[in-house]
């Protein structure tokens, strides 16, 4: 295990699309205690720690939240569905993936990632009372079939964007393996939710068509993606990350089984800051949140971690990142925190820190503490109720706009879904865990976390 101690860098990406390919060049209620004896036994490849084998006990109950948060949460939900239910075409299912709200938006290009975010949300919609059964069956069953039908795939593996209307490839983009994983995630979601005959058939169907065994040939780190043009992309999924989920399902697979070597391929680099210690690999917050939007990986840990409590501790660092930076941006304090990628003044950047990462200039990105909920409720809590107090041009009909600049008083006129998604699969999980428990009845996802080696257990009292 590397321990790592930061250096700044420097990136400035223009959209979405660059980040694929930016990724290959890069290598206050916290329970501490607790957390730190979760990582303990990060360097103890053989498993061989006792708390690996201590009794289990079952997952904690979300952290109570207080009355008005619960209604806060509730509007912020309502608000992000609103968003997949409308910026969908109802045809094909899929969602956009991003929107102008400030005019009329007449783009039409749909991302499977946020298609994958939507179908989760329909699923929170329902059990909300935000749209009946019926119709939410409709839209999940339109979704699916033009997935399994229609949309264009390769090896089972979506492409990254398509057409809202047709289905049709755009931009040249990559069968991306890290986006069709979030899209199988809402899948799979749905399967479990609705308990649909059809929708049962559609999504068994759809997630067995995957091969990951083509992903993986020759090699125990996956691609990123293929293009009919270049082949597979050079970039690896080699660094901790957001790529838990994605491994995870690949194991979990019956008909194209991912060796669980692969599992045990990818690097997990232990960071300090702060005299705090946790598994990173770079700056933006949305590493540490996007496979534990689905995947429940509370009170159970794998050979190097409990992931769960190695997200807190990142979570926290990285607030503590952003207050001690008040001097040069005099927004930012324990009310006022969160930098992940998004948009700017400048463009789309893929910034964060610890170790700091692209232009940081102030900006506010909501979906750093929205997606990090679970983690931190009430520091996250915090965050949200200051930006909707007292920053209303960063409220919009479908929540948070993506980022904002309270120094220079820059508001984005987008929303953009992965962002709006990962805030209301959070914002759920933090109230109830719905998601969790939802996901996690799925056969691939428990067949995937038992070959990665997880196993019960409690993490030490504080």
């Amino acid at each position: 295990m590397h321990i790592r101690k930061f250096t700044g860098i420097s990136r400035n990406i223009r959209s979405r699309r660059e980040l694929l390919r930016q990724m290959a060049y890069l290598s206050l209620s916290l329970p501490f205690a607790q957390a730190r004896q979760a990582l303990a036994g990060a360097g103890d490849p053989e498993g061989q720690n006792p708390s690996h084998h201590t009794v289990p006990a079952p997952p904690p109950i979300p952290a109570p939240l207080s009355a008005e948060d619960e209604s806060f949460l509730n509007d912020l939900e309502h608000a992000n569905f609103l968003f997949f239910w409308e910026q969908a075409n109802p045809r094909t299912g899929l969602i956009k993936d991003r929107c102008n709200v400030r005019t009329e938006d007449t783009s039409v290009v749909a991302s499977i990632a946020s298609t994958g975010f939507g179908l989760t949300a329909i699923c929170i919609a329902q059990k909300r009372g935000f749209i009946s059964y019926a119709e939410a069956r409709l839209r999940v069953l339109a979704t699916l079939s033009f997935l399994w039908h229609e949309l264009p795939t390769h090896r089972g593996f979506f492409f990254h964007f398509a057409n809202i209307n047709t289905g049709e490839r755009i931009w040249d983009s990559e069968a991306s393996s890290v986006d069709t994983a979030i899209l199988l995630c809402g899948v799979l979601t749905c399967r479990q939710h609705f308990r649909d005959k059809d929708i049962s058939q559609l999504a068994q169907a759809i997630f067995d068509r995957v091969d990951w065994t083509w992903l993986s040939e020759d090699t125990r780190l996956l691609s990123m993606g293929w293009t009919p043009e270049l082949g597979f992309l050079p970039a690896k999924w080699a660094n901790y990350s957001e790529l838990m989920m994605m491994y995870l399902l690949g194991m979990g697979s019956a008909t194209h089984p991912l060796n669980p070597e692969a599992w045990f391929a990818w690097k997990r680099t232990t960071f300090e800051y702060d005299g705090l210690r946790y598994i990173g690999s770079f700056a933006p917050l949305f590493v540490h949140q996007y496979s534990q939007a689905w995947f429940d990986f509370r009170n159970k840990r794998d050979r190097y971690a409990d992931y769960f409590q190695n997200s807190i501790i990142a979570t926290d660092v990285h607030r503590r990142f952003c207050v001690e930076m008040n001097p040069q941006f005099p927004d930012y304090s324990n009310a006022l925190w969160g930098i992940t990628a998004s948009d700017s003044a400048k463009g789309y950047v893929i910034w964060g820190g610890p170790p700091a990462m692209g232009p940081i200039d102030g900006t506010i990105v909501p979906a750093a503490a929205g997606g990090s909920l679970p983690f931190l409720p009430q520091a996250c809590m915090r965050v949200l109720r200051t930006i909707h107090d007292h920053y209303p041009n960063a409220w919009c009909r479908y929540g948070f706009v993506d980022a904002f600049n309270p120094l220079t008083d820059w508001y984005d006129t987008d929303v953009i879904g992965i962002d709006t998604g990962i805030t209301m699969l959070m914002a759920e999980n933090a109230r109830t865990g719905f998601v969790w428990e939802t996901f996690m009845k799925n056969p691939e996802a428990q067949r995937g976390m038992q070959k990665a080696g997880f196993k019960p257990y409690q993490p030490a009292a504080k």
